[in-house]
């Protein structure tokens, strides 16, 4: 990982270069975060946990920390077969995965496309595609028998549970319209669509997203694995409970813990990151399809760091700090740059642009200066830390509740995956902030929304 003082070290030769750069890190300073603002950010979002907990303030809460009614979890020991229903898009995924001794498994799964007319139609006609669908994988796997086979159902749309195997749709997002299904148990639908097809025998055991899926996948390698987060095209975390805490609850308090979905992308929807929210954070919002809502998402996830990037370039070139002032078209088109821009532009070793000047011949900027691609890695490093520092900040703070003296956190997510420090910038920053004698881990999550399916189900719905 570059420093970003050592990034600069070098291209600052001339009056000007170095003029420019000292106005460059005016212009990103409210992006830098020192860890005073991150505790008092740890305090505010720390403060929403326990609103969204609390039976008398959960329904102002902008944390949710829905109850997911997940209080098994997996031993490592599990065997037999299990389905994976993974939906959540334009494609969805069905699995075959089969646990064996020692952590061995094996796993077979099939694409099947949704196509516009069954996103957009009846919630029946979906839910019979889905269940045909079912059918088929069972018999091209040679899986149909008198056994009713368990399934884990990823969902990964807003919905509001009551049970471990109930959820209620709040919304559809993600181009999905389906009459007839906010509001109702999406495992009811579906399970009524599944008894229509003869001899085919599924329970749906479990209802889940893929957050709570990260932290199953990763539990039934590592049982220390107590947190799950998702940091790519959105972000998201969940965590194991305290019942106690979880003023809400009202069921069986016989086991100790449950995971929370946090749901914590909408911290900041009341107001909460005002003093957070840099001009371009306010900009990226504005043009938003959900304007006002999912704010902290908006800071931190892969979904609007490029667009991020990109207002703060146009800043620059406009104060004639890069390009001579020149601005490429491409600059002025809305959400044309991604988030993979900016791991691109890290990428680089210090002090070296192969990989920033590539991306800049792709938008039409002939011949940059060094002081030029060092201004915009400047740009990319303040933007990405500050995701890392925030999102570290948050998981902080569960660590801190949790107050366990050795605890692991699965994490899955293109920004995760793909940028070259971010699990670096995550381990470093809770370092420093995390409460002395608490130990953790971070690991990555291999197909928390497919795996992590089964193995709930697993866990749930034990096979003899």
């Amino acid at each position: 990982m570059t420093d970003m003082r050592q990034s600069c070290k070098g291209h600052l030769n001339n009056l000007k270069t170095w003029r420019n750069h000292v106005r460059v890190r005016r212009l990103c300073r409210n992006f830098v975060l020192p860890n005073n603002k991150l505790r008092e950010f740890m305090n505010r979002i720390n403060t929403c946990i326990d609103e969204g907990l609390d039976k008398e303030k959960h329904a102002k809460a902008t944390i949710k920390c829905w109850q997911t009614y997940v209080q098994d979890m997996p031993t490592g020991n599990e065997k037999g077969k299990y389905l994976a229903l993974d939906l959540g898009g334009s494609n969805f995924r069905v699995l075959d995965l089969e646990l064996g001794e020692n952590k061995y498994f094996t796993m077979n799964q099939k694409v099947y496309a949704c196509s516009k007319e069954l996103m957009t139609g009846s919630g029946t006609i979906l839910f019979d595609y889905i269940a045909k669908c079912l059918n088929e994988f069972v018999n091209m796997e040679g899986l149909k028998s008198n056994t009713v086979l368990p399934l884990g159902f990823t969902f990964s749309f807003p919905m509001s549970q009551s049970g471990i195997n109930k959820g209620d749709l709040v919304r559809w997002t993600k181009g999905f319209t389906c009459e007839g299904v906010v509001g109702q148990d999406v495992v009811q639908l579906l399970t009524k669509s599944i008894n229509n097809i003869p001899d085919l025998k599924i329970n749906i055991c479990a209802i889940l997203n893929d957050t709570v899926g990260t932290l199953m996948s990763c539990a039934w390698l590592n049982p220390k694995t107590r947190i799950g987060l998702i940091i790519g095209t959105g972000c998201n975390c969940c965590y194991l409970e305290k019942v106690k805490n979880i003023k809400l609850y009202e069921g069986d308090q016989s086991k100790d813990e449950m995971i929370i979905n946090l749901e914590w992308g909408a911290f900041g929807d009341n107001n909460e990151l005002e003093d957070f929210h840099t001009k371009y954070d306010k900009s990226v919002d504005e043009i938003s399809e959900n304007r006002g809502q999912q704010i902290f998402e908006k800071m931190i996830s892969g979904r609007y760091l490029g667009e991020l990037l990109r207002l703060v370039l146009v800043e620059m070139i406009e104060n004639e700090l890069i390009f001579d002032g020149t601005k490429p078209s491409m600059l002025e088109v809305p959400q044309s740059l991604t988030s993979d821009v900016i791991s691109l532009i890290e990428n680089d070793p210090p002090g070296t642009y192969t990989a920033t000047r590539k991306f800049l011949r792709g938008i039409g900027v002939v011949n940059p200066t060094d002081g030029d691609c060092m201004n915009i890695r400047y740009a990319a490093e303040c933007i990405s830390r500050r995701s890392a520092y925030l999102v570290a900040a948050g998981l902080t703070v569960i660590l801190n509740r949790m107050n366990e003296k050795d605890v692991i956190i699965g994490v899955d997510g293109s920004v995760y995956r793909y940028h070259p420090f971010y699990h670096q910038l995550l381990v470093d920053k809770i370092n420093e902030l995390v409460n002395s004698g608490i130990k953790f881990g971070i690991i990555l999550s291999e197909d928390g929304s497919g795996r992590g399916a089964a193995i709930l189900a697993s866990a749930v719905c034990p096979l003899e």
